[in-house]
């Protein structure tokens, strides 16, 4: 664990957010960080873009921004990137459980809004629940591409919304050479 330093520490106190930009092969990305995790990543006029977060203080020289844009060098480059640094995105107790089923999702594999649906009922003991509800915690999803929301499509594997775009989620799985799994979200997956 890296040490804190004074700015950090008394950021988490403020709840201050510090932003960055992230140049990328889809166009420019703001990164926003409480000092220790990534809280926001963002294709600059996207749905859902913060505009208030454009407003925070800039800083390029957070250890955690470092380990973001060196996470997204390997990725942009092809390449499975690995465990994400730290995320601490903000949103109600279902978005949370939405979001932290996309980060389960393979790198290079897809899954659909039905199959998220009756994952997370099954892990929440309920019969069934509504697929357009998890579509509208995918589509929320404050941490684009670490978070992959990307990675769900249509129940007949086609391309459905994206906050980003139709053309970047296309252009998101192609680099990552996206297949359909033959079972999209074994039980094994969610019950370890």
């Amino acid at each position: 664990m890296q040490p804190r330093s004074p700015r950090t520490t008394a950021n988490l106190e403020t709840g201050e957010t510090y932003v960055c930009n992230y140049l990328s092969p889809l166009g420019s990305l703001l990164l926003a960080s409480d000092g220790l995790h990534l809280t926001g990543l963002w294709f600059e006029g996207q749905r859902h873009f913060p505009a208030e977060t454009c407003r925070s203080p800039r800083t390029e020289h957070l250890p955690l921004f470092d380990a973001v844009r060196e996470w997204l060098d390997r990725y942009f480059a092809g390449n499975d990137p690995g465990a994400v640094p730290p995320l601490r995105p903000e949103g109600s107790a279902f978005q949370q459980a939405v979001w932290a089923l996309l980060l389960k999702i393979p790198y290079g594999e897809t899954t659909t809004y039905g199959d998220l649906a009756r994952t997370l009922a099954r892990l929440q003991g309920r019969t069934t629940l509504s697929a357009q509800a998890v579509g509208g915690a995918v589509g929320h999803n404050p941490i684009s591409i670490l978070i992959p929301c990307h990675r769900v499509v249509g129940h007949n594997g086609s391309l459905t919304g994206y906050a980003g775009g139709l053309d970047r989620k296309r252009f998101l799985l192609r680099l990552e050479s996206a297949r359909r799994p033959a079972s999209l979200f074994p039980a094994a997956i969610f019950c370890q």
